[in-house]
C-alpha cells in the first residue's frame, strides 16, 4: 500500500535529533462513507494545529478552483496526487502527524469508495482509534448508512480489525438543510447507536459522538460558543482525543513491526508501520521476516522532522535500516522483529472464523472455498483445507463435527492455507497479529482469529 505525507518536501535526512518523547502517542483513522468530508476534516485538523500555514492554504486554494473543487482546499492537504484532486475522492491513504499539549498523533485518512476498502483495511490495521465521519446533510447520512454505503462496513471492519475506540464525528452540521439542530443530530446518534452495539462496540466506554462542522472548523479543536449550538455541552473533538487513553501496550514482549510500505531518500531505505510490541531503539539489530535478513536501525522518526532513540509500542515509525540490498527484500506485510523470537512465518494455521456475508454464487463456505486474507499489513490468497467444528454463537461450543460446509452468520473452526508464507501470531499472545478477515468479490465475507500454529510455531 502507499501511503501519502503531507510533507514530501522535507527530506528525511534532514531531521532533529531529539530526547524521547514522554507524551503519548495515537494513531488515528478517518472512515466513512465517501463524500462524508473526512479528507476535509483531516486537513482542517492539520490546519487549526498549527500543522500547515496560511501559504499553503492559499496554494491549495488556488488549485481547487483550477479544478473546480472550491470544497476541496482542506481535503488537498493529505490528497496529494493528481488522480485524486482530479476524480475528487480519496484513493491512497493520505498520512500526517500533529500534536497537543497532551499527546501526539498519526492521522491515516482512509478512502471512502468501496473500491479502496482494501486500503481503508491496511491503515485500520495500525490505528488505535477510529473517527467516523457521519455528513449530516439531509440525504448523506442515509445514503451512508445504507445497506450499500460505507458507514457500516467500515465501521465493523474496523472493529474486528482490532480498533475499539470510536469518534463518531457528525460534519456538516453548519450544512442549510441542518443547521446545528439538535432533532437531526438526536436521529443520528439515534440510529447509530444500535448499530455500533451490536457491532461490539462499549457505548458507554469506547465511544463518543461529536458534531462539528470540518469546512469551518467549529468544535474541533476548541469548544464552540453557545450561540453557535446552545444543546451541546461537550467536549471539542481533539479535546475528546486527548482523553481517550490506550492500556493494552505490550513493551515486554519481543518487538514485532508489521510493514506497511518502504520508501528510499537520500541513499537510504526507511520501513514504516506500528510497533505492536516491544521496545525499539536506535542501533538495535532486527530480522526481516520472511527472508531472515538482519538489519540494523539506523535512525528512528515518529514524525516529519525529529529523530527519536527510542520508540514504545503503539508508535507509528519510520526506520532508517542498513543491510537492505534489493527492493526484494523488505515488503508491505513483511516483519522487522527482535533476532532471538522471531515471529512465526508458515501457510498453514488454524483459526476461528464468523460468516458475515457470502456472495450469492458462492453462499456456502466450504474446503476449497478461496479468497484474500488481510492480517495486519500482509495481504495474500488463502483456501479453507478443512471444516473442524460448527460452534454455537454463544458458548463458542462444537456443535457440529466436521460440518460439510457453513452459511452466513455462522462460526466455525477451521484449517486455511495460504499461497505465501504469512507472518503471524496467535490472536491470544498477540491481537493485532492474530486477527484477520477474509474477502472475496469486494465483500468481507469473514472476520477471524488465530487459534493455532503448525509445528514451527515459536516458545517466547
Amino acid at each position: 500500500m502507499d501511503l501519502t505525507s503531507i510533507d514530501e518536501e522535507i527530506s528525511l535526512v534532514n531531521v532533529i535529533e531529539a530526547e524521547e518523547d514522554p507524551r503519548d502517542h495515537l494513531s488515528i483513522i478517518f472512515i466513512g462513507h465517501v463524500d462524508h468530508g473526512k479528507s476535509t476534516v483531516v486537513g482542517q485538523t492539520l490546519y487549526l494545529s498549527g500543522k500547515v500555514d496560511q501559504q499553503s492554504l492559499k496554494k491549495n486554494e488556488k488549485e481547487a478552483k483550477e479544478l473546480g473543487r472550491d470544497g476541496w482546499i482542506y481535503a488537498f492537504f493529505t490528497d496529494s496526487n493528481e488522480e485524486e484532486r482530479a476524480k475528487g475522492i480519496t484513493i491512497e491513504v493520505g498520512r500526517a502527524y500533529f500534536q497537543t499539549k497532551a499527546k501526539r498523533y498519526t492521522i491515516l485518512d482512509a478512502p471512502g469508495h468501496k473500491n479502496y476498502v482494501p486500503n481503508m483495511i491496511g491503515a485500520a490495521a495500525q490505528a488505535d482509534v477510529a473517527m467516523l465521519v457521519i455528513s449530516a446533510r439531509k440525504g448523506e447520512f442515509e445514503t451512508g448508512f445504507s445497506g450499500g454505503g460505507q458507514t457500516r462496513e467500515h465501521a465493523i471492519l474496523a472493529k474486528t480489525l482490532g480498533v475499539n475506540h470510536l469518534v463518531v464525528v457528525v460534519n456538516k452540521m453548519d450544512d442549510p438543510t441542518v443547521q446545528w439542530d439538535k432533532a437531526r443530530w438526536d436521529q443520528i446518534v439515534g440510529e447509530l447507536t444500535p448499530f455500533l452495539k451490536a457491532t461490539g462496540y462499549d457505548i458507554k466506554n469506547n465511544v463518543k459522538f461529536v458534531p462539528i462542522s470540518g469546512m469551518k472548523g467549529v468544535n474541533m479543536v476548541s469548544s464552540m460558543d453557545d450561540l453557535v449550538c446552545p444543546w451541546y455541552h461537550g467536549k471539542s473533538m481533539v479535546s475528546i482525543l486527548d482523553d481517550i487513553i490506550i492500556t493494552d501496550r505490550m513493551p515486554n514482549y519481543p518487538v514485532r513491526i508489521p510493514v506497511i510500505d518502504k520508501i528510499k531518500d537520500g541513499g537510504k531505505i526507511w520501513a514504516m508501520g506500528k510497533i505492536e510490541s516491544g521496545i525499539l531503539t536506535k542501533g538495535q539489530s532486527l530480522t526481516v521476516v520472511p527472508n531472515n535478513i538482519q538489519v540494523e536501525v539506523t535512525g528512528i522518526m515518529l514524525d516529519d522532522v525529529h529523530s527519536f532513540r527510542k520508540a514504545k509500542p503503539g508508535e507509528n515509525v519510520r526506520l532508517s535500516i542498513k543491510g537492505i540490498s534489493d527492493d526484494n527484500q523488505l515488503k508491505s506485510g513483511f516483519m522487522l522483529c527482535d533476532p532471538k523470537f522471531p515471529v512465526v512465518c508458515q501457510k498453514k494455521f488454524e483459526a476461528q472464523i464468523m460468516i458475515l456475508e457470502l456472495p450469492e454464487k458462492k453462499s456456502l463456505f466450504s474446503a476449497g472455498y478461496t479468497a484474500v486474507i488481510h492480517i495486519h499489513t500482509a495481504v495474500e490468497e488463502i483456501i479453507c483445507v478443512a471444516l473442524l467444528d460448527q460452534l454455537d454463537k454463544k458458548t463458542r461450543k462444537s456443535i457440529k463435527k466436521k460440518p460439510d460446509f457453513v452459511k452466513t452468520g455462522e462460526i466455525v473452526r477451521c484449517i486455511l492455507e495460504t499461497v505465501q508464507p504469512i507472518c503471524l501470531e496467535l490472536y491470544d499472545t498477540v491481537h493485532q497479529l492474530g486477527r484477520f478477515t477474509l474477502r472475496d468479490e469486494k465483500t468481507t465475507i469473514a472476520v477471524g482469529k488465530v487459534t493455532a500454529l503448525g509445528p514451527k510455531s515459536n516458545k517466547h
